[in-house]
């Protein structure tokens, strides 16, 4: 058993899991002041443009895709991180094998936090 405040990639305990949409998934860690989010696309699996008022940032963990933000495609890796400004429009679109990405929100996205609210998928 972990500590508290202690989590793995691997296993989901002490996260919300949620589904976006149609093949991508999400567990959800939230803190007092900001909230990470493990999404995983499955292969091919695309995301609906959308923005919010909070500033994400992402971090490539595994997998290929696209990154579509403020009108602009940029092809993402492993490595590859980025800033989201809160309002800006944004999507992603996972390559053939799938995409695995950690957000990270401030302050913690609000939608995420209210079951049934009917969320865009990140």
């Amino acid at each position: 058993m972990r500590p508290e405040n202690f989590f793995s990639i691997e296993d989901a305990t002490g996260g919300t899991p949620r589904q976006l949409a149609p093949g991508i998934t999400t567990t959800i860690y939230t803190g007092d002041h900001a909230m990470i989010s493990i999404v995983r696309f499955e292969p091919g699996a695309r995301g609906v443009l959308h923005h919010h008022p909070e500033e994400q940032w992402g971090y490539c963990i595994g997998g290929s895709g696209v990154r579509i933000q403020d009108g602009e495609e940029v092809p993402i890796k492993p490595g590859d991180f980025w800033r989201t400004p809160g309002d800006m429009p944004h999507t992603m679109a996972a390559g053939p094998e799938g995409l695995t990405v950690m957000d990270v929100f401030a302050p913690p996205r609000a939608a995420y936090n209210r079951p049934g609210s009917g969320f865009a998928a990140d």
